[in-house]
């Protein structure tokens, strides 16, 4: 009979070495692993919330299916009003309350901005942000922070080379948020026109995401007299823009930002007849177009939505972006294994080799190593029709 004392001595052990463990591995459990995340379900932004939305429902239908690698996901998701304060506030919250093993898909260039010092001083992965700025790719200073949207500068860049292909003497007005989010759109814009096309552009004109209206920078812009117009724009915004570029006539080549080209958010506000015409990137397979009818990625997709978020719409693209992301989130977290560690989800998201995922659209593969995070290396551009979107060129990065 083993003795009593070395019978609690060894339970001891044991609930100190589990103890140890649990401290060294925040947010999992034997039965739970708990993520979260930060979206703007108010404010300027709020058409970004059916990300959020769609985040939870997806893993609402993981847990159903038995969860990941034996646990549940115990997913968090609160509202940051796309307000870079309220955005740190939210991660504080999930890191210094919930106790979150990662902040996985959070959503927005200034709040992610806002986040990145914080959850890299604290060594908590800011995990597949859904913003595609160029300083979120900044392995050495940023280790921790793991962007999973396909580069603005990269996007803009391909704009450039298909207007110098097919307005070789454009005249191009530009209208951007005046932060990080449009200023690298911006940037790519004048890295893909070069030091000789970068006298293309005749005019540029800011705006800032409390402002109410973009109405008199269109007004300023229809009136250089541009024959091309890029909008690097959010939805709310973009939206009045393609409606007061039509108000006054102006009917230039115009290009949107692929996080602005949602069907019911900007489009349907804006007006289908006003947007037919307008050009954007995509990277993913669009709800409604009879191309994907029979697409088993996309009955999968609807099925999804109709069951698990039949209050949101599934044509809407920033929702399918959400889809896509959180697809790769369930991805992550399956390939760290079992043994789940903060640095293993690291090395599985920045070790993607030639990834698919069954929303991309066909050639889109995901690739990416620890010196460069971006997985995204081309995109599609497309024309809406004033009915759906159709493809234009595809555009690779160099």
């Amino acid at each position: 009979m083993r003795p009593i004392g070395m019978a609690l001595l060894a339970t001891g052990l044991l609930l100190a070495t589990n103890a140890y463990a649990q401290d060294k591995i925040p947010g999992v459990t034997d039965t739970e692993i708990s993520i979260g995340q930060s979206a703007p379900f108010s404010g300027p932004a709020s058409a970004f919330g059916i990300y959020g939305r769609v985040y939870s429902a997806y893993f609402q239908a993981v847990n159903d299916r038995g969860g990941i690698n034996g646990r549940k996901i115990k997913f968090y998701s609160f509202d940051n009003g796309f307000s870079p304060p309220k955005a740190l506030e939210m991660s504080r919250k999930l890191v210094e309350e919930v106790g979150v093993l990662a902040e996985v898909g959070t959503v927005g260039t200034p709040t992610n901005s806002a986040t990145q010092r914080y959850l890299n001083d604290k060594k908590v992965p800011q995990l597949l942000i859904s913003a595609g700025g160029s300083k979120f790719n900044n392995p050495k200073q940023y280790p921790w922070t793991v962007p999973f949207y396909p580069s603005f500068e990269m996007e803009a860049a391909g704009y450039a080379k298909y207007v110098l292909k097919a307005q070789p003497n454009a005249k191009i007005a530009v209208l951007y948020q005046n932060d990080d989010y449009g200023k690298d759109f911006l940037k790519g814009l004048k890295k893909g026109l070069g030091d000789g096309g970068q006298k293309l552009i005749v005019q540029e004109a800011s705006y800032e995401l409390t402002d109410p209206t973009v109405d008199s920078q269109l007004i300023s812009l229809a009136g250089s007299g541009a024959t091309v117009f890029m909008s690097f724009t959010t939805p709310k915004f973009a939206a009045q823009a393609i409606r007061k570029a039509d108000e006054l006539n102006w009917k230039p080549m115009q290009f949107l930002a692929s996080p602005a080209n949602s069907l019911p958010a900007v489009l349907v506000p804006a007006g289908l007849d006003k947007s037919a015409g307008v050009m954007s990137a995509q990277y993913f397979k669009q709800p409604g177009d009879p191309t994907w009818d029979k697409d088993s990625g996309m009955t999968e997709y609807m099925a999804f939505m109709k069951k698990y978020a039949p209050n949101e719409s599934p044509t809407d693209s920033i929702g399918v972006s959400g889809y896509v992301n959180v697809q790769m989130a369930e991805y992550v977290l399956k390939g760290a294994g079992a043994d789940l560690t903060r640095e293993k989800l690291i090395k599985q998201a920045t070790t993607l080799k030639g990834a698919t995922l069954s929303m991309l659209l066909p050639g889109i593969t995901l690739t990416n190593t620890p010196e460069d995070y971006n997985a995204y290396r081309s995109f599609q551009l497309s024309r809406f029709d004033g009915k759906a979107w159709v493809a234009v060129d595809t555009v690779r990065a160099e």
